[in-house]
């Protein structure tokens, strides 16, 4: 198995295959990397609520696990989760961050340098907006 056959070990292909053509592609960018930050916020979310209910469910009915900890199998459990919790806050995080980058370029690039276009480039269409 090579690291291109693994999941999460590649480019993500909805925001790879944006090419860096004018300002609509950057607005293109931000729009599906924000999306794909609000998904995994919300699979996280629902993730560490099934988590906690597993981790839970499995000291249920184990005679040697009750005596071993039951007790604060709970208090374990919400631990684990919680790291979990936060990998989903931070997903909603990056998205918030991705509407910076967007709004920072229309503030440096689109709203400051709308007389300068530099015909000897095409591989930046600044009209494309």
């Amino acid at each position: 198995m090579t690291a291109n056959d693994r999941p999460g070990r590649s480019r993500i292909p909805e925001l790879s295959n944006i090419p860096w053509g004018g300002p609509r592609a950057i607005t293109e960018y931000a729009k599906v990397g924000r999306a794909l930050c609000r998904d995994l916020h919300g699979e996280f979310l629902i993730g560490s609520d099934e988590l906690y209910a597993v981790l839970i469910r499995s000291f249920k009915g184990h005679p040697v696990l009750a005596l071993m900890g039951a007790p604060d199998v709970r208090l374990r459990a919400r631990r684990v989760v919680r790291r979990l919790k936060r990998a989903a806050e931070l997903q909603k995080g990056a998205g918030v961050e991705l509407v910076k980058f967007h709004q920072q370029f229309r503030k440096e690039f689109i709203d400051q340098l709308p007389a300068i276009k530099d015909k000897k480039k095409p591989a930046f269409n600044w009209d494309d907006n």
